[in-house]
């Protein structure tokens, strides 16, 4: 059995190995900034994943996962989804509480409590914060989906997800006024520092270029798991 930490390893390096699809594999210090550790610290822990054939990794290489060490990985990012869903939509938990009590919840070894959950939950597809989530075969589609930072003045556009799942990150969308499927139309860009001015529910807000690159979105016609009309947002 693996210990939390190794198992919140493998769970962030398969959320960058995501999140990165053009790069070969992960950098330490890249992963050792997600977890907010050392890179030493990161390197020690590397060491045990590979001694259990966990990772594929030379010290200064790229790090990826081994199908053994992949295989676990979706599990306890399936369990953390599920558990954030049925905080959010059953005990009423905001979505910027719900992912730190998941990440206590993900490391629960009951397979059959795990599978109750879902069908519970009626086999849900996204999470609060609308990342997909694995089925019990380990299956799931990484959808393309292009940031708020990539929509032209002029343009609509309807959030699906987010890149930051901090507390002080979502507290900020909130404060917007925004959330999953909301509409967004960007009405103007400054020159000077790229600040972003957008329409949502009426209510006008400016952003930053930091902000807007840690809103996901798809065209403001398109639905997830479904072809986009203007190829755009299809899964790459």
């Amino acid at each position: 059995m693996l210990s939390f930490t190794e198992e919140n390893y493998l769970k962030a390096l398969l959320k960058l190995l995501l999140e990165n699809k053009a790069k070969e594999g992960v950098g330490t210090n890249e992963l050792a900034g997600h977890l907010n550790v050392k890179p030493a610290t990161a390197n020690d822990m590397l060491k045990k994943l590979k001694e259990k054939s966990l990772v594929d990794y030379e010290k200064y290489g790229r790090i990826s996962l081994t199908e053994s060490g992949k295989k676990i990985a979706i599990e306890v990012l399936r369990k953390h989804r599920l558990w954030e869903t049925f905080l959010y939509e059953k005990l009423e938990f905001t979505w910027d509480e719900v992912h730190e009590v998941a990440e206590q919840l993900e490391h629960i070894q009951s397979q059959k409590l795990i599978d109750k959950l879902e069908k519970f939950l009626n086999f849900p597809e996204f999470d609060p914060h609308g990342d997909i989530i694995p089925n019990a075969k380990g299956e799931f589609k990484v959808q393309f989906k292009r940031t708020l930072a990539d929509i032209k003045v002029g343009e609509s556009c309807k959030m699906v997800a987010v890149k930051d799942n901090s507390v002080e990150f979502l507290r900020y969308v909130v404060k917007v006024g925004l959330g999953i499927n909301n509409l967004i139309k960007v009405i103007s860009q400054e020159n000077y520092d790229a600040l972003i001015e957008i329409e949502v529910n009426g209510k006008r807000s400016s952003v930053s270029q930091r902000f807007a690159q840690n809103i996901f979105v798809i065209c403001e016609n398109c639905e997830l798991g479904k072809p986009c009309p203007e190829g755009k947002c299809d899964i790459k």
